[in-house]
C-alpha cells in the first residue's frame, strides 16, 4: 500500500516542468569543494510533506517538511566524484510535485602556499587529473607579467593570486588568465599570496605584509617590518602569521594589522609558516626550527639543524616536517620538538615538504625527488628531477608535481616516482604549483603564469552545461529513509 502511494506521489513529481514560484530553495554555501557537507532548507512546501533533494538529477537524501511547509536544514554531502563547474541542487516534494533548484559550483581552493595553514601541499578533492590522464595535460594559457615570477599561485573564489619581482600582486581569471587586476607595492612580490574570509595577504621586499580586498584589490591595511617579506603568510583565526628578513616572526591582527605579538630569532627568517594546534612552526637562517604558542608568541621549542631553514614546514600525525641547507630532512615531534628522524641529501633542501597518505615528498638540490615514510624515514623511492630545484611538490589524486631549475614542470607518480608527464615552463621555476580542478598552475622566471589542462582544457570534463535539469529526469529514490519529520 505505501509503495503504491509513493508511486502515485511520484507521478505528482513528474507534471512539474518548471520551478514552483511559491518554494524556494536555499544553501548555506553556493560553491565548495568534492565532499562537503552543504545545508540545505526551503520554504513554500505543503506543510508535513516528503521532500526529494536532488544533486543534479541523483537523489541524495529524503526529508519532511514542517506545518508550516518549511524544510529545516538537512546535511548534503557533496559527491566526491562531482566534476568541477556548475551543478544544480533540487528539492521536490512528493505530495504535489513543487519544487525549486539552487545552483552550486564545485570548486576547489588552494588558499596559502601549504594549500591549508598546516602547510601540507595536498589536495585531497582532486577528481579530474590522475595517473592515468596527466600525460594529457597540455597548455591552456599563460599570462605575462613585467617581471620574474617566484611567487606560487593560489587560487581562492574563482581567482587565482600570485606575485611578480614588477613589485605587483595580481589576481587573474583562473579559467581564460585574464588580469582581474593588479596592486603595485614598494618592492619584488616573493611571498606567495594567501586568501582567508575574502582578504589577501602577501608580502614584498619593500618589508611590508599587505592585506588586500581579494575581490577588488583596494588596500584594507599595510605593515611595516624591518626587513624584506620573503615569507608567505599563514592565516588561522583571525591572525596573519609571516617572517621578516629583519629576524622575527610577526603575528598581526588580521581585520586590522594591529601587532599581536613579535618574535626575535638570531637570524633573518624567510621561511613561511604554518599553523596547527595552536602552534606556529617556522624556520630561521640562525639554523633553527622554532615552534611557538599561537596567541601569545612564547616559545614552546626550539630545534637546531647545521645550517639555514629557508623552507617552510608541514604538520601531519603530531609531527613535523622540514628541510635545511645542511641537506637533511627532518621530522620532529609537533609538540616537544624531539627529533624522530633525519634524512641526509645529496644538496641543500630549500623545498618544503609535502605530506600525503603517510609519506613526505621534498626536493633537493641534488637533483631528486625523495618519497619518505613519514613516520620512520625509510626511502620509499627517489627519483631525478631533471635539473633539481626548490620548487615544493603539490600532491594531488596519486600524482606528485614541481618545477626544476631547467624550466620544467613535472608530474611523477607517487606509488613509484614514475615520471608521468613534463613541460617547459620558459625558465627556472622556482614556483611551486597549485593543482585544483582539473588544472596545474604554476609560474616562471619567464615572467608567466601558466595553466595546463587535459587537451588544453578542451576535453569534455571542463565543460559543463550551466543549465538545471529538467524535472522528468528527476527520479524519487524510495530506498531513501526520511531523516528528519
Amino acid at each position: 500500500m505505501l509503495k503504491s502511494l509513493w508511486a502515485a506521489a511520484a507521478a505528482l513529481v513528474f507534471l512539474a516542468t518548471s520551478a514552483t514560484a511559491s518554494v524556494t530553495v536555499t544553501l548555506s554555501a553556493a560553491a565548495g569543494h568534492p565532499s562537503l557537507d552543504v545545508k540545505v532548507s526551503g520554504s513554500g512546501f505543503s506543510p508535513d510533506e516528503a521532500v526529494d533533494v536532488y544533486f543534479d538529477t541523483t537523489d541524495e537524501l529524503l526529508a519532511f517538511t514542517d506545518d508550516s511547509g518549511n524544510l529545516a536544514a538537512e546535511d548534503l554531502i557533496i559527491p566526491a566524484s562531482a566534476l568541477p563547474g556548475p551543478h544544480w541542487i533540487t528539492a521536490i516534494g512528493r505530495k504535489n510535485g513543487d519544487g525549486n533548484h539552487a545552483a552550486f559550483t564545485v570548486r576547489t581552493d588552494w588558499t596559502t602556499f601549504g594549500f591549508t595553514e598546516r602547510g601540507r601541499r595536498f589536495n585531497p578533492y582532486e577528481n579530474v587529473l590522475n595517473t592515468s590522464n596527466v600525460s594529457s595535460l597540455d597548455l591552456d594559457w599563460t599570462t605575462r607579467t613585467s617581471g620574474l615570477i617566484d611567487s606560487s599561485p593560489t587560487v581562492s573564489g574563482g581567482r587565482l593570486y600570485v606575485g611578480s619581482y614588477d613589485h605587483k600582486i595580481y589576481a587573474l581569471n583562473p579559467a581564460t588568465g585574464a588580469v582581474l587586476w593588479s596592486v603595485i607595492t614598494g618592492g619584488n612580490v616573493y611571498s606567495s599570496p594567501a586568501v582567508a574570509k575574502g582578504i589577501l595577504y602577501a608580502g614584498s621586499t619593500d618589508g611590508k605584509v599587505y592585506s588586500l580586498n581579494a575581490a577588488t584589490g583596494a588596500t584594507r591595511w599595510t605593515v611595516t617590518t624591518l626587513g624584506q617579506v620573503l615569507s608567505s603568510p599563514a592565516v588561522a583565526n583571525g591572525i596573519v602569521y609571516a617572517g621578516s628578513m629583519d629576524g622575527k616572526v610577526y603575528a598581526l591582527n588580521a581585520a586590522t594589522g594591529a601587532t599581536v605579538w613579535t618574535y626575535t630569532t638570531a637570524g633573518s627568517v624567510r621561511s613561511s609558516p604554518v599553523v596547527a594546534d595552536g602552534v606556529v612552526y617556522i624556520g630561521s637562517n640562525d639554523f633553527n626550527i622554532y615552534a611557538l604558542d599561537a596567541a601569545t608568541g612564547a616559545l614552546l621549542w626550539a630545534h637546531g639543524t647545521s645550517q639555514q631553514v629557508t623552507g617552510g614546514g608541514a604538520v601531519a600525525n603530531g609531527l613535523v616536517y622540514f628541510g635545511s641547507t645542511d641537506g637533511s630532512i627532518y621530522a620532529l615531534s609537533a609538540a616537544n620538538g624531539g627529533l624522530f628522524w633525519s634524512v641526509p641529501t645529496g644538496g641543500l633542501v630549500e623545498s618544503t615538504p609535502a605530506v600525503s597518505k603517510g609519506v613526505v615528498y621534498v626536493q633537493s638540490d641534488d637533483g631528486f625527488l625523495y618519497a619518505l615514510d613519514a613516520g620512520t624515514g625509510a626511502q620509499v623511492w627517489k627519483v631525478a628531477t631533471p635539473g633539481g630545484g626548490v620548487s615544493s611538490p603539490a600532491i594531488a589524486n596519486g600524482v606528485a608535481y614541481l618545477g626544476t631549475l631547467n624550466g620544467r614542470i613535472c608530474a611523477f607518480s607517487v606509488s613509484n616516482g614514475v615520471k608521468l608527464w613534463q613541460a617547459f615552463a620558459g625558465s627556472i621555476v622556482y614556483s611551486s604549483p597549485a593543482v585544483v580542478d582539473g588544472v596545474v598552475y604554476s609560474a616562471s622566471q619567464d615572467g608567466k603564469v601558466y595553466a595546463y589542462a587535459i587537451n588544453g582544457g578542451d576535453a569534455a570534463v571542463y565543460k559543463r552545461d550551466p543549465s538545471p535539469p529538467a524535472y522528468a529526469s528527476l527520479h524519487p529514490d524510495f530506498k531513501l529513509k526520511a531523516r528528519s519529520h
